[in-house]
C-alpha cells in the first residue's frame, strides 16, 4: 500500500462513517474499477437511468455499460439535441428510476456541496428519482463548507466553463470573479447537510481523483 494510498483510505472512512451519521447510505472503494461495478449493480433492464452531466461518471463508463445492460438512458448532454429536447429530459430525470450524479464537494462531516445554472441535478438530489447515486473521488472531499464553495470557485466552476466552452470571465482567469452576464452557470447553490426524507441516497466514494 502506497502512502496515498493509505491516506485516501482514512480519508475516505472518515467520510463514510460522517455521511452514514447523516442519513446518506455511503462507501469507499479503493479503484474506480470496483466502484463502477457497485453502482451498475443498480441498473436493470428497462431502467431509466438519468445523468445529471456528471464528468466522475462517464469517467468511469457507466452510461454505456447500463445502456449494454438494457438501460434507457436520459442524457441531456447528448450531441445534435434541440433546446426543446433537451429540457424534456432534463425533466425525465427528474422522475427516472435511477439518477447519477457526481457532486461538487464533500465536507469532512458529511454534507454534499453543489452549485448548478439550469437546477436540474441539485433538483433531482434532492426529491424525484426513486434512486439517487452520487459517485465522487477523493479530490472533492474539503474540510467544511466554505472550502467546499472555495474549491467550487477556484477549480470546479472554471474546470466546468471551459469543458462547456462558456465565454464567462473564469474560463480565462481560472478563478471565479462573481460574474453577473446571461452565461453565468454558478446560479443555484445546494448544500444537503442530511439525506433528503424522502429519497433512496447512496453516496460512493472513490479513493482516486475524478472530475471536476
Amino acid at each position: 500500500m502506497t502512502i496515498d494510498e493509505w491516506h485516501n483510505g482514512v480519508i475516505g472512512d472518515k467520510v463514510v462513517k460522517a455521511l452514514k451519521k447523516n442519513g446518506f447510505e455511503a462507501v469507499y472503494f479503493p479503484r474506480r474499477e470496483d466502484a463502477a461495478k457497485y453502482v451498475l449493480d443498480f441498473v436493470a433492464p428497462g431502467m431509466s437511468v438519468g445523468l445529471g452531466g456528471s464528468v466522475t461518471v462517464k469517467e468511469l463508463g457507466i452510461p454505456e455499460q447500463a445502456r449494454e445492460k438494457g438501460a434507457i438512458i436520459l442524457d441531456h448532454h447528448q450531441p445534435n439535441l434541440t433546446p426543446e429536447e433537451r429540457m424534456d429530459i432534463r425533466r425525465k430525470e427528474l422522475v427516472c428510476d435511477l439518477f447519477l450524479s457526481s457532486t461538487n464537494a464533500i465536507t469532512l462531516d458529511g454534507s454534499l456541496v453543489n452549485v448548478d445554472g439550469t437546477g436540474n441535478r441539485v433538483a433531482a438530489l434532492s426529491f424525484g428519482p426513486k434512486k439517487v447515486i452520487v459517485v465522487a473521488g477523493v479530490n472533492k472531499v474539503c474540510g467544511d463548507i466554505p472550502a467546499a464553495f472555495e474549491r467550487i470557485k477556484t477549480y470546479a466552476a472554471p474546470m466546468n466553463n471551459k469543458r462547456l466552452e462558456i465565454a464567462n470571465p473564469c474560463a480565462v482567469t481560472g478563478v471565479c470573479s462573481d460574474c453577473k452576464g446571461d452565461g453565468r452557470i454558478c446560479r443555484i447553490y445546494s448544500v444537503l447537510k442530511m439525506m433528503p426524507l424522502a429519497t433512496d441516497f447512496t453516496v460512493v466514494l472513490v479513493g482516486e481523483n475524478l472530475g471536476y
